[in-house]
């Protein structure tokens, strides 16, 4: 008999295959979408335009089976035009609803930072809710619904900071960059060659299968403390050793930020075909988890220093399980 997670992996990787068909390189990034999808949580990617990111969300839900949206935001944007709104019907005399774009498995925020507050706080409980109130009534989004939203750090005209929080609600913050010359060499004969037609190699009832199997992925209370240090240590430096770094931050992670680790790290073993975690699954996360928390202090933009650096100091100061998870318990074990 095939171990599950042995099975998920193998189903994780057709679907990853048929998304390498049409977006080349990117795998960090791909990888983080996935695990986003797992964990049910919501993604913020920052990178310049043109770096795939709409065609790899696009791809993905064609091969998962999944309904796919794309906001463009901008200054002049409503909440209406997010959620929907009631629609006067002059024949029968009656008021219907109309649901907006925000209904779909898959939605692509563009440029998020580009509308005004009122369509933040629309978007922001549809994020947290899973669901929009029109005039009263409640209308819970399609499960899954993953949210990716975008932002361009090259251009800050015309742009609102996000409040706080609602960037605390995305799970991670993924930095994409520019493909090696090789990767372009490749999407620059991809795109001019003949179109790839993509097969759905999962459906929706699959991945709710496997947001529950990620879910009850084993991970070990010492990981799970260890996650409580590293979040800990970004609010309360001087008690983890990192007293030199505590004048460069405002206010630290929030506890969402911990449930994060642990939920990503599970998604993340469960890719890797373990029913278990391990530090390296908790590890490489850390970076996108914690970059959009942190608040700088003022001391810290004058002097150019960013978040990824104050996450590197805490990753080096603060010590991980004596004893690290080599294997899972014999109940999570294949």
């Amino acid at each position: 008999m095939q171990d599950p997670s042995v099975a998920t992996a193998s189903l994780m990787e057709r679907v990853l295959y048929e998304v390498k068909r049409v977006v080349v390189g990117q795998d960090r990034f791909l990888e983080r979408v996935l695990v986003a999808l797992l964990a049910q949580g919501h993604l913020l990617v920052e990178g310049v335009p043109g770096l795939a990111k709409t065609l790899t969300v696009k791809t993905l839900a064609r091969a998962i089976h999944g309904s796919f949206k794309r906001i463009q935001f901008t200054p002049d944007l409503v909440p209406a035009d997010l959620v929907g709104t009631r629609v006067y019907n002059q024949r029968s005399g009656e008021f219907s609803t109309a649901l907006g774009p925000v209904f779909a498995n898959l939605l692509l925020a563009d440029e998020i930072n580009r509308a005004p507050a009122k369509v933040q706080s629309a978007l922001l409980e549809v994020m947290q809710e899973r669901q929009v109130t029109i005039a009263g009534e409640s209308h819970p989004v399609p499960d899954p619904f993953v949210v990716m939203a975008t932002q361009n750090p090259i251009e800050t005209e015309g742009t609102y900071p996000l409040p706080e929080a609602q960037v605390d609600r995305f799970m991670m913050k993924v930095l994409v960059d520019y493909p090696s010359e090789e990767e372009e060499f490749v999407i620059a004969q991809r795109v001019t060659g003949a179109p790839v037609t993509i097969e759905a190699v999962a459906d929706l009832a699959q991945l709710a299968a496997l947001q529950r199997e990620a879910r009850a992925v084993y991970c070990d209370p010492a990981l799970v403390q260890y996650a409580v240090r590293l979040v800990g240590a970004t609010r309360r430096p001087q008690g983890h050793g990192l007293a030199e770094i505590a004048p460069l931050l405002s206010y630290g992670a929030s506890p969402r930020a911990t449930i994060a680790l642990v939920e990503g790290a599970k998604a993340l073993a469960l890719m890797r075909g373990r029913r278990y975690a391990l530090r390296e699954d908790l590890v490489d996360l850390v970076p996108d988890v914690l970059r959009h928390r942190l608040v700088l202090s003022y001391e810290a933009l004058a002097s150019n220093v960013d978040a990824d650096a104050l996450v590197q100091r805490v990753l080096a100061q603060v010590a991980p399980p004596e004893r690290p998870l080599a294997q899972g318990p014999q109940g999570a074990r294949g």
